[in-house]
């Protein structure tokens, strides 16, 4: 049986800006048996096109088409419930290039859906405009429940933070499309047209990425490069199917991972 492979990006191929040793070779490794492959991000702020030439920067080579984000999985699945809708859009231009894409409105007059992404700069009024929409009937989406994210000064307010402000306001809960839904997952085994059974996922936590795969039904491998350390995986009632120190780990045995 051959694999395919889904893994997670921040802390598992790159930690903080910098390359995870070795990862350019696992990814040369993947290439040379032919095995298909998609980075996967909760992260909504960029583009495919963005993250290729951010994982450059640190040395990786990843082709546009191969990297799959909450953005992307948001906007095919309002492009299934609702094709040729209309959104206010609270993101960048990940999420607005993605909706753009499956030919959806951007307005803020009567849309069909509120929007909420990841952005560093979360506006008042726009927070505001969003919770009233709700309040008029717009149906809340929100691209992944992740309550904060890195920077160099600390942790920052992210999209599940902002979801649980305007859920507070107005007594909607949103609809997170991110991990760790499976239909993140499966909107990327869409994309990379490939099978459950044949897939695993590789991830650096356990609520999201372990979790999203396990729920997907695929097999996991839990890396000790982000999130998670040794003992992670148990605090959790459920277990990936591998433990590995890093994704580094795996070079030699990409077509056998779990040997």
């Amino acid at each position: 049986m051959t694999w395919n492979y889904l893994m997670d990006m921040d802390g598992v191929l790159v930690h903080e800006e910098h390359l995870v040793p070795r990862v350019d070779e696992f990814l040369a490794e993947l290439r040379s048996n032919d095995i298909r492959f998609h980075v996967l991000t909760n992260n909504s702020i960029f583009t495919p096109r963005d993250l290729r030439a951010r994982l450059l920067r640190t040395g990786l080579d990843v082709p546009e088409t191969s990297i799959w984000t909450s953005a992307l999985a948001t906007a095919k699945f309002l492009d299934s419930q609702r094709p040729g809708g209309s959104a206010f859009v609270i993101g960048e231009a990940g999420l607005t290039t993605a909706l753009h894409e499956i030919g959806y409105v951007l307005t803020d007059r009567d849309p069909d859906y509120v929007v909420l992404g990841e952005t560093r700069t979360y506006s008042f009024t726009a927070i505001t405009r969003a919770i009233r929409l709700v309040e008029e009937g717009a149906k809340f989406i929100a691209t992944n429940p992740d309550a904060t994210g890195p920077s160099r000064e600390g942790s920052l307010p992210a999209t599940g933070a902002v979801a649980a402000l305007i859920e507070r306001a107005t007594g909607f809960k949103p609809y997170f499309v991110g991990k760790p839904n499976p239909l993140m997952m499966r909107s990327a085994l869409r994309s990379l047209g490939a099978h459950s059974e044949n897939t695993l996922m590789i991830g650096d936590r356990m609520d999201t990425d372990v979790r999203a795969g396990l729920e997907a039904g695929l097999a996991t491998i839990l890396v000790m490069t982000g999130i998670s350390n040794e003992h992670t995986a148990e605090q959790f009632p459920y277990r990936p199917t591998r433990v590995i120190n890093s994704i580094a780990d795996l070079i030699g045995h990409t077509l056998n991972p779990f040997d």
